[in-house]
């Protein structure tokens, strides 16, 4: 298995190159689409979520309103580390197993992890094993142009979401490999297929280590 950490700030495109590969074969493990399938009502991170944070995170159809869990803990280092402890767990466990199950093949693997930049520009020890990391990287009005007309952030707002995150230099220092997503789609479908074959060129991972 060759396994490539996949990172990029918030605009920059991540989710479309993560699509990219698994156009081209790879197959992806998504954290935060692990998150939201186990945070399914009734589900016990559900419930305990539930209980840490109120009833005014259930929307009105009885799913999790993400928008409000995140109004919560975007300001509040207290509740996003309750947060974090609910949630990763488990979510590290389903990560694991999948690895578990692809390590002795010859798939490519994309991890679709947030803060796996953060860790590793902190120096902190990868939690999975890789065997490169990818950046998708975007000047920063750009991404800001991206979020207000996509996803209806303010400007302020989206300005503030990518300050609170890793710097682009910071991003830019732990990468392997760097996916620049400043033009058109023609041109990131380009970079993906180089990105790719940068890739599948890889060392496999050592299911011993």
């Amino acid at each position: 298995m060759i396994s490539v950490g996949l990172t990029g700030g918030i605009g920059s495109g991540k989710s479309t190159v993560a699509s990219g590969f698994v156009e081209h074969r790879a197959i992806l493990i998504d954290a935060d689409a692990i998150v939201r399938s186990q945070q399914a009502p009734s589900s016990p991170v559900f419930d305990e979520m539930v209980e840490r944070f109120g009833d005014h995170i259930v929307a009105p159809d009885g799913t999790l309103d993400r928008g409000a869990v995140a109004a919560i803990v975007f300001n509040d280092a207290d509740a996003l580390a309750d947060l974090n402890a609910i949630t990763h767990p488990p979510v590290g466990r389903e990560i694991r197993r999948r690895l578990s199950e692809l390590e002795r093949t010859d798939r490519l693997v994309v991890l679709d992890i947030p803060l796996l930049g953060e860790g590793l520009a902190e120096g902190r020890r990868p939690r999975y094993q890789t065997s490169g990391i990818l950046v998708v990287d975007t000047p920063t009005d750009i991404a800001v142009e991206r979020l207000v007309t996509s996803r209806g952030f303010s400007v302020d707002d989206a300005r503030a979401r990518i300050a609170a995150q890793l710097s682009r230099e910071e991003r830019l220092a732990i990468a392997d490999w760097v996916i620049d997503n400043s033009g058109g789609l023609d041109e990131l479908e380009a970079a993906i297929g180089a990105a790719f074959r940068w890739a599948s060129a890889l060392p496999h991972v050592d299911p011993a280590q």
